[in-house]
């Protein structure tokens, strides 16, 4: 793919100053048009499937400002091992019901926000992909897992795949492999339609995320570094979906993310990508403009425990608040205590 924009970005994007300090909402609102919450993960370790996996310690983090009352009060995650689906309610950091177990032969990989309330899982077998629709009710318990028609894809689900619904919750992005060459499909779930891109080259697909019909993903092109596949850049590009199927080439460069960063989102009015950056032990998410690809603010600053990795970052159905999942397996929540996450694999709300 062409590294158009990315070289006159790449020193402009880094983020000066992380200090760790916490940022209120306000700035998000007025670069992103939304409010923000926090997040990275939570502690879902209850299942009706057998695990050995330990439940980790919980965390002490320091409260800092008000709670955000008004963002997601549930956040569904995907147990590591793939058995099961856990609800969890970010406020109280208390499991919601029973967890919910993967069909018969299959293990969840990844989850988003449904677009109506609802949760979508993708489930994978030996050489397809299914996606199951999680309903909730008003308490948050699970309501009912069923499977979404016509909407299966053929292909290897891996670690690296990655999940995106469109806001209207018509469109599924799923991210498939056949060894390091990455596949994209997108389906309606109205009628069945889908549409395929492919790419050229060894290269990881992440992050991927909607504003309308354009779909945005961070491309993360792999070399072979002493013997091992190493990514070598990781640059935002978005993709007009309209358009005609084929190779991933078609996709736009945005911007080249700077050092520190692999993780971003697009805003759903597709005016800004937010940016997880990291430094050392602090974690920062830094705005762009889609038009210039210039850095705009930085609307959060943190100081976490650990090297201050940051393994996810994704939005809720509204686009107004942001799920960070961090690389010491905590969640980091606006107001609130850190929960661990550590045996967690994906987590949405």
């Amino acid at each position: 793919m062409n590294d158009d924009r990315e070289s006159r970005h790449e020193k402009s994007g880094k983020v000066a100053g992380l200090r760790g300090v916490w940022r209120t909402a306000v700035p998000v609102a007025a670069a992103v048009g939304v409010a923000l919450v926090v997040g990275g993960g939570v502690d879902l370790v209850h299942s009706r499937q057998d695990s050995d996996e330990p439940k980790p310690k919980s965390a002490k983090t320091k409260a800092v400002g008000k709670a955000d009352t008004k963002g997601p009060r549930y956040v569904v995650g995907v147990r590591r091992n793939g058995t099961a689906l856990i609800v969890r309610d970010i406020r109280s950091g208390d499991d919601v019901g029973l967890p919910v177990a993967a069909p018969q032969g299959q293990r969840f990989q990844r989850v988003a926000s449904g677009g109506d309330g609802s949760y979508v899982a993708a489930a994978k077998t030996a050489k397809k992909v299914t996606f199951q629709r999680l309903s909730l009710e008003k308490n948050g318990h699970p309501k009912a897992l069923a499977e979404i028609p016509r909407v299966a894809v053929t292909g290897t689900s891996t670690p690296w795949s990655d999940l995106a619904v469109a806001a209207d919750g018509d469109k599924i992005a799923y991210v498939t492999y056949r060894g390091t060459r990455s596949r994209l499909d997108v389906i309606s779930v109205e009628t069945g339609a889908r549409k395929t891109w492919t790419t050229k080259s060894a290269a990881r697909l992440s992050s991927l995320s909607w504003a309308g019909d354009t779909l945005s993903f961070v491309w993360n092109p792999l070399r072979k570094v002493d013997g091992k596949m190493v990514e070598i850049r990781h640059q935002v590009r978005t993709l007009d979906t309209t358009g005609p199927a084929g190779d991933l080439g078609l996709s736009k460069a945005v911007l080249r993310l700077p050092k520190g960063s692999e993780t971003a989102v697009l805003s759903q009015d597709g005016q800004t990508v937010v940016a997880g950056v990291t430094d050392q032990s602090q974690i920062a998410l830094q705005a762009y403009s889609v038009e210039t690809g210039q850095p705009t603010k930085v609307l959060w600053e943190k100081q976490v425990t650990g090297t201050g990795d940051l393994t996810g970052l994704d939005s809720d159905a509204t686009g107004g608040h942001l799920l960070i999942r961090g690389g010491d397996g905590r969640l980091y929540v606006q107001g609130a205590p850190a929960v661990p996450a550590g045996d967690l694999a994906d987590a949405a709300w």
